[in-house]
């Protein structure tokens, strides 16, 4: 398949943008020139940084009075910036306030009919903790909401979190205010954006109001358009400031989604109904349209299914009656939707594909052309196009290649298949619930039994575990029902602690409108890393159980300490030293009720868990945020 353009996606490359007519000038991300004069050499020597004036310190701590006697701007530019965001349908702005985007927030909480709705202005204690929410909810919904971010120092702070929504491939709208003029010098740049460019997808910094619209509905559609990533604007509070007068909104213009052509759909249909036996294997989709088309071709065809429904967000169906390996495991024809497959593979395009974005050859592993075997490696029948797009052209192939005794053939096979993969669920079932019965009553408390006793309490519920689960035993996989798109979003996308707490509270944003709860495993070491997000959950009323996996270590890093001692032949009596969290003990019961947030524990009796579930799981569905520390045992 021939690799197409950035306009035929329907998206834009950056160096076409800062020259499209579109963007009316010259919206750039390179560097914009000399910086202020505070910063210029003296002749013959080298650049200094010269002290803040005082008008600029009095703006650093809030020493500025607005003026009383007249209305600085009739219709401010960042309340068009707002009505780009509500016209693209943002519906939250997290953000750790900043005086580099003060007219953006006003905006944000002051600007319509109805104010802070749509986007609504979510507080967030640190900018790692911003973009982890709108991670979460990016893994939830399939869509963006923005972090807004202040100026280099905030996106410093926000660096690492930017790094695991691109691996994670979240998209996002990651808006920077900038201050040229009135800020301290290191709290700015010319090139803000520079700062991580290497792990997003697209940056621009326009110099003008009706650009930085423009820019926005870009950003906004390179970061729904696959590969999925977090995108950046630059504004200037200029730009935000600037009187709009009659400037009129741009039209959107979604994007084109890369698919499969007519051809290919044709025979990938023959291939499934052909086959005695096809398969489908199904991995990440970008929106919960995706999940709804697959289940329609599985549905068409009768083959059996492979979901990651319980490894990530977006995916097949858990207990759908074709989830498994059917009556047959010997498949002729393997289809993979965002995954591989023997025959053929809808799968991408990947972040492999943006490699002009590391300018100065950091080379992130990861993120660099692949050294060895990995699922960003091209399978050998790989079709470069989106699945989710794609599917509906699948579906009406089928079809019109389906006839009586297509619809026979699978009829039956659905029936062999759901029979055989019921009663393999129920021996699978069976054998877990005997293995988790192991410790029971142990104390610390067993992580089996959190989850098993969670099971019965949810079932009946629309719920959502947002956190990873690696290190809690991932005992979920087996004893609850991943039917939904957001079920669960899987691991670290970049194994960087610190994201648990924050995704869960963005997915608890996405769940708080939404009849729907979620459930946060949250293990101590992460929760250290950014626990301002509890207050962000209690300040914004989310709808979000945090049960603590509270082993008092960062307990894979002790194993780790554990084993060199060992092959070092000197003990590991000491390996506590570093790794563990005591002397003293974290009561997580009282941080959270510090941070306003309901909670009890630490809970050790493993016969006082149920009632402290069951009341945390009411006190969620009645729009409290709840915590439980519970004492558990390593893994």
């Amino acid at each position: 398949m021939t690799k197409k353009s950035e306009q035929e996606k329907g998206g834009i490359s950056r160096r076409a943008f800062i020259g499209s007519s579109a963007a009316a000038g010259a919206a750039t991300i390179l560097p914009k020139g000399p910086a202020a004069a505070a910063q210029a050499a003296p002749s013959g020597g080298t650049p200094v940084s010269l002290p803040p004036t005082p008008q600029q310190m009095a703006r650093e701590v809030g020493d500025a009075r607005p003026p009383t006697t007249f209305r600085a701007a009739q219709r401010p530019g960042s309340d068009l910036i707002v009505q780009v965001l509500r016209d693209l349908e943002i519906e939250f702005v997290a953000s750790n306030p900043g005086s580099s985007f003060e007219g953006l927030q006003e905006s944000i909480i002051n600007y319509g009919e109805i104010p802070n709705v749509m986007p609504e202005f979510i507080s967030a204690l640190h900018e790692e903790s911003a973009v982890d929410m709108a991670h979460g909810y990016a893994k939830s919904e399939g869509k963006p909401i923005c972090a807004l971010i202040q100026g280099t120092i905030g996106l410093q702070h926000a660096s690492m979190a930017i790094y695991q929504a691109y691996h994670g491939l979240a998209p996002m709208v990651i808006l920077v205010g900038r201050d040229d003029k009135h800020f301290l010098q290191a709290h700015t740049a010319d090139d803000v954006a520079g700062v991580v460019r290497s792990f997003t997808k697209w940056d621009a910094h326009p110099q003008t109001l009706e650009e930085a619209l423009v820019a926005i509905q870009e950003a906004y559609r390179q970061a729904i358009t696959p590969p999925c990533a977090p995108t950046v604007v630059i504004l200037d509070t200029e730009v935000q400031k600037e009187e709009a007068g009659d400037l009129e909104i741009p039209p959107y213009r979604p994007p084109v989604i890369p698919t499969i052509t007519a051809a290919q759909a044709d025979e990938i249909a023959s291939g499934l109904l052909a086959a005695k036996n096809p398969h489908i294997a199904v991995g990440r989709m970008r929106t919960p349209a995706g999940p709804k088309k697959a289940v329609e071709l599985a549905e068409l065809t009768g083959a059996s299914v492979t979901t990651s429904a319980t490894r990530m967000p977006m995916s097949f169906p858990q207990t759908h009656p074709l989830t498994g390996k059917g009556a047959d495991s010997a498949h002729d024809y393997v289809l993979g939707l965002e995954t591989s497959g023997a025959q053929a593979s809808l799968n991408g395009p990947h972040l492999r594909t943006l490699d002009g974005r590391d300018l100065t050859g950091i080379n992130f592993g990861g993120i660099r052309p692949p050294v060895r075997p990995s699922q960003n490696v091209p399978g050998e029948n790989d079709l470069v196009a989106d699945a989710e797009a794609s599917l509906p052209l699948l579906v009406d192939a089928v079809k019109r290649r389906m006839n009586e005794s297509k619809r026979e053939t699978v009829s039956q096979r659905t029936v062999q298949h759901g029979k055989a993969n019921r009663d393999a669920r129920v021996v699978a079932l069976r054998k877990a619930l005997e293995k988790k019965r192991e410790g029971w009553d142990a104390s610390p408390i067993s992580l089996a039994r959190i989850y098993a006793e969670l099971a019965p309490m949810i079932k009946d519920l629309d719920w959502c575990l947002p956190s990873p689960t690696i290190f809690s035993g991932r005992h979920h996989e087996e004893l609850w029902d991943h039917d939904k798109p957001y079920s669960h979003f899987g691991g670290h996308p970049a194994a960087a602690l610190g994201f648990g707490i924050g995704a869960s509270t963005g997915a608890a944003l996405a769940a708080r409108d939404r009849n729907r709860i979620v459930i946060n495993i949250q293990t101590d070491g992460d929760l250290n890393y950014t626990p301002g997000s509890l207050w962000t959950a209690a300040h914004h009323k989310l709808p979000m159980l945090t049960v603590m996996h509270n082993n008092r270590a960062w307990h894979m890093e002790l194993m780790y300490v554990q084993y060199m001692t060992g092959v070092r032949g000197r003990g590991h009596d000491r390996a506590h030293i570093g790794t563990t969290l005591r002397d003293p003990f974290i009561d997580y019961a009282k941080m959270a009720e510090g941070y306003g947030m309901k909670s009890e524990g630490p809970i050790k009796d493993p016969n006082k868990l149920a009632a402290a579930l069951a009341r945390g799981i009411e006190s969620v569905k009645n729009g409290e945020p709840y915590l439980i520390d519970v004492i558990t045992q390593p893994r």
